[in-house]
């Protein structure tokens, strides 16, 4: 990886895009400063251009930007629903940047006032995204259903991990790994967070930290024709949106206070770096510092997040986006049962709700460093190239991680395994190329992309023979065990445990997509994808298969949406695939079984709605997904596909502003997920493995207008029906119903929150059978700047 980000080709890649951009500075720029007559920033209001159709949105420093800008007079206008709009007459050279303030005559609590009754107000409710189709696209012109967490959303329920935030996505339950990392059920399937900007990131055994997150996308379904096998699952796919620079001096520094010890201290820093605030740099950071709710455990974690942005052209602009994150952290207790012990539900562990079998010096010591590079060169008015690169390395120190397994109605055997040194590193080249253009009356918007993905890495893991356990414990004689030390542990791996190394062979993806959404009309749009990707596993050997193996998936998308009600109601329908790259399988007669990649097709239909002034957005679905060739193996031990899974539901969610003030965030999926032909006939029929059925998830917050002015409350939950552990569904997981409540009193300088999670102190547990925390708060204090 060095040698390569040292060669002449990398830098001769970037030098290039650096220096061609000099030939083309043909448009200029329009920015300038917004603020009401008391000179306070007017965030929200819109700026746009007459003749251009271009706007944007004055930020929250109260200022704006438009860049890109052809040579010519125009009429820029400063409007928001409820105020009188403002229009300047400007002219604008090529290569030139021009500076357009406007004052409003309403002071800052008039606007405020306004904010509250204007559409802007459904704040919970933000859709726009060049990353959800990797091209500007509206959600009600986008076949696809997803949900978005938005960064005002986490700031008012005080969130201070990623389980906190996804808790507020549709159809989502937690799933912890027991190696650390992440992950959330979505229509019936494990999807783990696995994208950053859109490009592969990675937090398996590391996990993230929210401290750099701006907000969170969550696509919903198979979505291999734009993201690969790699990125996305087959419930969807987990897209993190970092914070970028901005133009203006400013920043936060926060300190939260909590339950179970929790210390946490975050800041976040942007600068321009030159006078024309070309060059804009942005630093996050945080430390995590919290106790386990269990009797021992503990988990702490530091964030280091810089990112740079260059605009060398009107045309061309450079990013750097950097992450350093540590974490020293207890990893859960992934509990095992068998038929012996009489167990079959997570609420019957004969052991207390917060005991820990094992201290928390037997921890878990990782680390992840991630660099991204992006150029983003405008062809034309109509045309942009962008190239990005990523690499994403996680390292694992040691990873002392426990399952224990009840033998009996009362006894448990304790085992650890621990894992490293081991890493993980992945690198991507990605091309996109977007663009819009006519064909008669019938207008385009395309993407074409190829992209380059290589992963290697390797590990050690050290066991013990015949899964032989440290101890036994008998809860009946010893209700309150002594819990197991590193010591204890790392004395059994000297006698009995070996260090075995596993090693990764390098593995090679190339792949080439597009996409091209047609408007046949103002309110009809069609959206044709297709994906080819090429697999190639460098290290598999065998008489029948040569060295590299490699292997072809072809995945489709297509999309069809009507707006019923131009730009306020859509019907849509969609046809989206995902697949899996796998290995071939070796036959007991000595026959090798070279199979197809994996493959999950969605069929999809529903209604879509930004209504009244964008204060109702609604988005409700049905779904179908079925997986045909799914790999079994039979009793003879003989691999075949023809496996199937069925799993299909519906999706509502409800964004509104019903009254000034009052925001409403409302989402309730059903998932039936069912394994219909597998390798052991006592499955067919099971649900899946952590799929609940029924998940539900609601807040609503209100700021006062007048009385006890800039006071807001909030209060919601979560729902999640019973689950399985895993298939033979023999080991349930409780149904739950968590309730949290907050307050916050926010100024222009400074902001004070406090949260209350699971009032009722409900005992519950994520879908890995990980016991969640009973009732904690946290307070947060965040001076502005």
């Amino acid at each position: 990886m060095y040698s390569f980000l040292c060669s002449k080709k990398f830098y001769f890649t970037f030098l290039s895009l650096f220096f061609s951009a000099v030939l083309f500075a043909q448009t200029g720029t329009i920015k300038g400063a917004v603020k009401t007559s008391d000179g306070r920033p007017a965030e929200f209001v819109t700026i746009g251009l007459a003749g251009a159709t271009k706007g944007t949105t004055v930020n929250q420093k109260g200022n704006y930007q438009l860049k890109n800008i052809s040579p010519g007079n125009y009429t820029l206008t400063a409007s928001f629903i409820g105020l009188i709009t403002q229009k300047k007459e400007v002219e604008l050279k090529a290569g030139e940047t021009v500076t357009v303030d406007f004052v409003l005559s309403e002071n800052n609590e008039q606007l405020q006032e306004v904010v509250v009754k204007g559409a802007k107000t459904n704040k919970f409710a933000n859709k726009k995204s060049e990353l959800v189709a990797r091209m500007p696209l509206a959600n009600l012109e986008n076949p696809q259903v997803y949900s978005v967490v938005t960064r005002e959303l986490l700031q008012e329920q005080v969130a201070t991990n990623i389980s906190q935030a996804t808790g507020n996505i549709t159809g989502a339950a937690p799933n912890t790994y027991p190696a650390g990392g992440f992950a959330i059920t979505s229509r019936g399937f494990i999807t783990g967070i696995n994208a950053r900007n859109g490009m592969e990131t990675v937090a398996s055994r590391s996990g993230l930290d929210i401290g750099n997150v701006e907000r969170i996308e969550v696509l919903k379904g198979p979505s291999g024709t734009l993201f690969g096998a790699n990125i996305s699952s087959f419930g969807g796919v987990v897209n993190v949106v970092t914070k970028r620079p901005y133009d203006t001096f400013g920043g936060a520094a926060s300190y939260t206070l909590g339950s179970y010890g929790l210390n946490r201290i975050s800041a976040d820093v942007n600068t321009p770096l030159n006078s024309e605030r070309t060059a804009l740099v942005r630093i996050n950071t945080a430390v995590n510092r919290q106790n386990s709710f269990l009797t021992s455990g503990h988990n702490n974690t530091v964030l280091i997040a810089p990112s740079l942005s260059y605009q060398v052209s009107d045309r061309l602009t450079l990013s750097a986006d950097l992450e350093y994150f540590n974490t020293d952290q207890t990893r859960i207790m992934y509990t095992r049962v068998t038929p012996a012990s009489g167990i079959t539900g997570a609420d019957q562990i004969p052991l207390a709700y917060n005991k820990s079998l094992y201290l928390d010096d037997a921890n878990a010591l990782t680390s992840s460093n991630k660099l991204f590079l992006e150029g983003k060169y405008r062809i034309s008015d109509n045309w942009t190239a962008t190239t990005l690169f990523s690499f994403a390395s996680e390292n694992v120190k040691q990873s002392y991680q426990y399952y224990p397994t009840w033998i009996s109605p009362t006894r448990v055997a304790r085992n650890v395994v621990l894992y490293g040194p081991m890493f993980n590193n992945y690198t991507n080249f990605q091309e996109n190329v977007n663009g819009e253009f006519k064909t008669g009356a019938i207008k385009h918007k395309v993407l074409i992309g190829l992209s380059y993905r290589y992963y290697n890495g390797n590990f050690y893991s050290t066991s013990t023979p015949a899964n032989r356990f440290i101890d036994t414990v008998d809860v009946s004689k010893t209700p309150n065990p002594v819990a197991v030390s590193k010591a204890n542990v790392d004395g059994y791996f000297l006698k009995y445990g070996t260090l075995a190394p596993f090693g990764i062979s390098d593995q090679f993806t190339t792949s080439a997509y597009a996409t091209d959404v047609i408007s046949l009309n103002e309110r009809l749009f069609a959206m044709l994808s297709l994906r080819f990707d090429h697999y190639r596993y460098k290290g598999y050997t065998s008489p029948s298969v040569s060295s590299p193996y490699t292997q072809n998936s072809v995945a489709p998308k297509l999309g069809l949406v009507y707006q019923v009600v131009k730009d306020q109601v859509s019907l849509f329908g969609n046809y989206m695939s995902g697949f899996q790259n796998i290995a071939p399988a070796q036959q007991p007669d000595g026959t090798l079984f070279v199979l197809k990649p994996i493959f999950a097709n969605q069929t999809e239909g529903g209604v879509k709605t930004e209504a009244f002034e964008k204060k109702v957005n609604l988005t409700l679905s049905y779904y179908y997904t079925d997986i045909a060739n799914a790999t079994r193996t039979d009793s003879r031990g003989f691999t075949s596909q023809d496996g199937r899974q069925v799993s299909k539901g519906v999706d509502a969610e409800l964004i509104a502003n019903p009254l000034p003030g009052l925001n409403i965030l409302m989402g309730y999926a059903y998932n039936n997920n069912k394994i219909l032909k597998t390798t052991n006939p006592a499955l067919e029929g099971n649900m899946a493995a952590a799929a609940p059925a029924r998940i539900a998830n609601w807040w609503a917050s209100y700021r006062f207008r007048q009385a006890l002015k800039n006071v807001g409350i909030g209060f919601g939950g979560n729902y999640v029906s019973r689950a399985f552990l895993t298939a033979d569904n023999t080991y349930s997981l409780p149904h739950y119903t968590i309730l949290n409540a907050a307050v916050f009193y926010d100024q222009p300088k400074w902001r004070f929150d406090f949260k209350v999670n699971n009032i009722t102190k409900q005992k519950y547990w994520d879908l890995a059978g990980s016991a969640q925390p009973l009732a904690n708060i946290a307070a947060n204090l965040t001076i502005k700047f």
